[in-house]
C-alpha cells in the first residue's frame, strides 16, 4: 500500500530535515556543501524545489530546474524507510508536471554509473540513457558543510 505522500515546495524551515535525508541517501559528497546548494537552489526557480511528507516526516526531496531548453532533476531523495513504496515516482511525477506546464520539452538527469538500483529506477519511469558524456566544471568551491547542531 503507498504511503499518503504530500507534495509540496520546499520551506526555509525544512533545510536541517532536508540536509539530514540527503545524508541518509548518500548524496552529499565532500565537492558539494548541501547548505549551499539549498541557497543557490532558492535562488532560482524555488517553487521546483519540492518536498515529500508522510504524516508530518519530511521523507522526500526533488530539486528541479529549467533554463528555458532543458529541465534537470537533482537530489531525488527518498528515506529508505519510504523506499520502494512508489514515494521516487510520486516525486518525479510532480517535477514532470511543473516542467511541462514551464513548456519544458525535455528533463535530464544524471545518476552516478554505479548506482545500479537508481539507473533501474529511472528506466522504470520511462527515461532512456541518451549515451552522452556529461562534463562539469567548478566555478565554486563550497566550504566544508559544517553541521550547526553539532557545534
Amino acid at each position: 500500500m503507498r504511503p499518503d505522500l504530500f507534495i509540496r515546495p520546499y520551506q526555509p524551515e525544512d533545510e536541517s530535515h532536508v540536509i539530514q535525508l540527503w545524508f541518509r541517501c548518500q548524496l552529499v559528497t565532500a565537492a558539494n556543501n548541501p547548505k549551499c546548494d539549498i541557497e543557490r537552489k532558492c535562488r532560482v526557480n524555488p517553487e521546483l524545489f519540492l518536498v515529500g511528507l508522510i504524516e508530518d516526516s519530511l521523507v522526500a526531496t526533488c530539486m528541479a530546474g529549467y533554463e528555458g531548453h532543458r529541465g534537470w532533476i537533482n537530489y531525488l531523495a527518498v528515506d529508505p524507510d519510504y523506499q520502494r513504496q512508489g514515494v521516487a515516482s510520486q516525486m518525479m511525477a510532480a517535477a514532470e508536471q511543473l516542467l511541462k506546464a514551464l513548456g519544458c520539452p525535455k528533463i535530464n538527469l544524471q545518476v552516478r554509473e554505479t548506482n545500479a538500483h537508481v539507473i533501474d529506477f529511472y528506466q522504470s519511469i520511462g527515461y532512456r540513457n541518451d549515451r552522452v558524456i556529461s562534463f562539469g566544471k567548478r566555478l565554486e568551491h563550497d566550504p566544508p558543510y559544517q553541521n550547526e547542531q553539532e557545534e
